[in-house]
């Protein structure tokens, strides 16, 4: 055992002799991101370098890491943003170059196109809102929002426009996300029961999905289109939440976005259907109906990812084959000082990740598609093509974020808003808000601090479940201003360096959420305490 092992280097919470001086301190590298991307329009790029640098100069200076450290937390990161995060990103923007070189997403484009009526307001819900909660549901990371994204501009939205509708629509779905591996990860690291955290997610969540459509609206049209099509919006809000309340407290989290999606995407289509009659709605497209083997390869291979991710949780295929491996020196090298124990530092490589699954998808996909591996190999290419320079950017902000928390700057930050007092419930929405901003991952917000609010909670006599639900929750406000998320968002859409452009976009919405989820979990812990399972 190396003497950094046998020493584990404690955190400090309070390097500059007070939290409150300190927690200015940690907040600087967060200030300098938003700040180059949202106000000087720097790239996502340029901005999460900048930051990671300035992660690295406090972390030597402030926080006194010692380098060994600091250097291992950055490649701890990177490794983690490679195969957890960029692994399915690059899959999933290779299923979505497969399915337009073939064909068939200009097929899903005709029948949205043909069942919207020509409104961008319903387009928007039914893209951004139903359909991507049905790819973050599957998929997740950034992929969503690009795939949705351009399937806005394929229907004649303006890119940055389509990049925000789909930014602001990819959050409701979020905290279910993956099938369901945030809340999963927030169980295992706080150690509360995970049908409860479902249950409480599920308690919080529906109230922004039921307004969220009408919401969307407003960003398209004004209140011009929220007027002209409330009604489609209620409805596809309306079935969205009822379901994903249901499946997420009766059922568990897994599978609650792909339900809650495929019922708001019937739902919503019925109700057009209802207010026009099918005829009427291809007439405008100028195009032959399609067939139904047209619509058949429109869907099937969104069908075959959500029916593969559920199948791969199921069939608990995500831990065949994996591998532990203990980063040298980090690995229970820093102590959190915040709760008194050691930091693990362990790489699960899982060959059978969920980008895997995804591939999986890919080559199902070309099969039905019948791609040939020409076409399968140029659909490949064209992927790494696009995501050369959003990948450094993913690489660049996982590793701020991980530098961020093993030096202890998380925890200082924490330990600053938890002092909060009654406030907390509130607060906390911004805990996760943080951290989703940071990672660009509900997940991994869960896991900075879902044991920070539940010792909270403890402290403050509230109840654990809530708050620990309420970090997942507030997280999905922060997600629309990742760096991560935007520079995957944007990949499909021409818009590679204006980074900060949609940033600046999307922060008003992002703290708007943010503020309404902390209203309900504020609400929840001393108004309408029965709603906490």
């Amino acid at each position: 055992m190396n003497a950094l092992a046998a020493t584990p280097w404690p955190q400090p919470i309070a390097p500059l002799g007070s939290v409150g001086a300190s927690a200015l301190a940690a907040a600087i590298p967060l200030v300098i991101v938003m700040v180059m991307m949202g106000v000087f329009r720097r790239s996502g790029l340029l901005s999460s370098a900048c930051g990671l640098l300035a992660v690295i100069v406090l972390a030597l200076t402030v926080w006194h890491m010692p380098v060994a450290l600091a250097g291992w937390s950055i490649g701890y990161g990177f490794a983690v943003a490679a195969w957890s995060i960029l692994w399915m990103v690059f899959n999933a923007i290779w299923l979505y170059n497969l399915t337009l070189r073939t064909g068939s997403f200009d097929r899903l484009r005709r029948w949205i196109a043909g069942h919207a009526s020509g409104d961008a307001c319903v387009q928007a819900v039914l893209v951004a809102f139903c359909f991507g909660a049905l790819l973050e549901g599957s998929a997740g990371f950034g992929a969503p929002v690009a795939i949705s994204a351009f399937l806005l501009v394929g229907l004649g939205f303006d890119p940055r426009r389509a990049v925000l509708v789909s930014l602001v629509a990819n959050t409701a779905p979020v905290a279910f996300g993956s099938v369901g591996v945030p809340i999963v990860a927030l169980a295992s690291v706080t150690g509360l029961d995970i049908m409860k955290l479902s249950a409480m997610v599920g308690r919080q969540l529906p109230l922004l999905s039921l307004l969220l459509p009408l919401y969307l609206t407003v960003v398209v049209a004004g209140w011009a289109g929220l007027r002209r099509t409330w009604g489609i919006a209620a409805v596809a809000g309306a079935s969205f939440a009822a379901t994903q309340f249901l499946v997420s407290n009766l059922w568990g989290p897994y599978a609650t976005d792909i339900v809650s999606a495929l019922v708001s995407i019937a739902v919503t289509v019925a109700a057009l259907r209802l207010r026009a009659p099918a005829p009427a709605a291809h007439a405008h497209t100028g195009a032959v109906p399609l067939t139904g083997r047209d619509v058949a390869d429109a869907f099937m291979p969104w069908a075959i990812l959500s029916v593969v991710m559920i199948l791969w949780t199921h069939l608990g295929l995500f831990s065949v084959g994996q591998s532990v491996i203990d980063v040298p020196s980090l690995h229970d090298g820093v102590i959190i000082s915040l709760y008194g124990k050691p930091y693990a530092a362990r790489f699960t490589f899982q060959p059978l990740a969920s980008g895997t699954a995804v591939l999986a998808t890919v080559l199902l996909s070309a099969l039905w598609l019948r791609a040939t591996p020409r076409v399968l190999a140029e659909t490949a290419a064209d992927s790494l093509r696009q995501l050369r320079l959003p990948s450094v950017t993913v690489l660049c902000i996982v590793g701020l974020a991980f530098l961020f928390n093993y030096s202890g700057m998380v925890y200082t930050l924490g330990a600053a808003l938890a002092g909060a007092g009654v406030l907390f419930p509130f607060v906390s929405s911004f805990l996760g808000w943080i951290a989703c901003f940071l990672t660009g991952s509900d997940t991994s917000s869960n896991f900075l601090f879902g044991n920070l609010q539940v010792a909270a909670a403890r402290q403050l006599g509230l109840d654990p479940v809530l708050l620990a639900a309420t970090n997942s929750s507030g997280a999905v406000a922060g997600k629309m201003i990742s760096p991560q998320n935007i520079s995957v968002g944007v990949s499909t859409v021409g818009l590679v360096g204006r980074e900060g452009d949609v940033l600046r976009d999307s922060f008003l919405h992002s703290i708007v959420f943010a503020a309404a989820v902390g209203v309900i979990a504020w609400m929840q812990a001393y108004v309408v305490r029965w709603m906490v399972p």
